[in-house]
């Protein structure tokens, strides 16, 4: 199995519902984003996904959230915009992308350089 990792970002404003605290208030990061997807099979270049391919297609998605406040957002209108469900967006979003031999493995993200959420199927 071959696995690809990509890292990227995109800016933001949140606050996030059914919160006891400070970020219940609005307030915004600069995300960082990992996404790693895997395949068992190589191009005739040798290459599982041009990695120009991937962060494009990551950075099409992103470009959703980028510099906007993510609780006016429909995948949020029922759920808090935190980490983690960011990061499960980016990956459902790219999984429609990828869906032959390249496989979405997991996407974390990052609110701060100290704090991540992550989200795969496993």
């Amino acid at each position: 199995m071959y696995r690809l990792m990509i890292s990227t970002h995109f800016a933001a404003a949140h606050n996030l519902m059914n919160y006891q605290g400070d970020c219940e208030n609005l307030h915004g990061h600069n995300w960082k984003v990992e996404v790693t997807v895997a395949t068992r099979q190589l191009d005739k270049a040798g290459l599982g996904v041009d990695f120009k391919i991937l962060k494009k297609e990551t950075n099409r998605i992103l470009d959703l959230l980028d510099h906007k406040y993510l609780n006016d957002l429909p995948f949020f209108e029922n759920i808090s915009p935190s980490s983690e469900n960011i990061a499960r967006f980016v990956f459902e979003e790219l999984g429609k992308v990828f869906q032959e031999s390249v496989t979405v493995e997991n996407v974390r993200i990052w609110e701060s350089e100290n704090a991540c959420a992550s989200y795969s199927l496993e």
